[in-house]
């Protein structure tokens, strides 16, 4: 199953929202940034770079290296089980959507980041 209309979003149209997300829950924009380097590589200008460019899901992260211990997140994240997906693309989202769910929730860093 292809996710075409998902992955051609905009990575800048989406990071407000995890933002917003994080803040709601009284957690920071740094925080946020820093789950995201976890998983992506991208420092914080990095991520700058990949919000001015406009690039989709799909080549944001064809162009992040995923951390090697991504494939540690585990949890439900939309009624499905990450370590499930079978479509890479898909569970890169989806990590990605955990951790930023883990952050909202106040887990503790150390235990985010694996």
């Amino acid at each position: 199953m292809t996710n075409t209309r998902l992955y051609r979003m905009k990575f800048a149209d989406i990071y407000p929202l995890y933002v917003q997300k994080v803040e709601r829950k009284d957690h920071t924009v740094a925080e946020l940034n820093q789950v995201i380097e976890w998983l992506t590589g991208f420092n914080e200008e990095a991520l700058q770079a990949q919000i001015d460019s406009g690039n989709d899901l799909e080549t944001f992260f064809s162009e992040a290296t995923l951390n090697v211990n991504a494939p540690l997140i585990t949890g439900v994240i939309c009624g499905v089980r990450v370590e499930n997906i079978t479509e890479p693309l898909m569970q890169q989202i989806r990590y990605l959507d955990k951790l930023v769910d883990e952050v909202a929730k106040g887990k503790q860093m150390a235990k985010i980041l694996r």
